[in-house]
């Protein structure tokens, strides 16, 4: 059977929510220092990582389909 739109993104949800769930569960303090790193980012570095994720995930879903 076939997923519909809908399943689909509620499964990609799901996937990210455990995906980023994994470090804070495993390493809480080593993520905590992290979350502190990347608060020194400017927005503009900010804004290049979530450009860049955007396009590796989009390629991602181009190979794939």
């Amino acid at each position: 059977m076939p997923m519909d739109f809908w399943d689909v993104l509620l499964a990609g949800g799901a996937l990210m929510m455990i995906f980023e769930g994994i470090m804070p569960f495993i390493t809480p303090a080593k993520w905590r220092e992290t979350m502190l790193q990347a608060m020194k980012l400017s927005d503009g570095q900010l804004r290049f990582f979530g450009f860049s994720a955007m396009m590796i995930g989009l390629m991602l879903l181009t190979l794939l389909y």
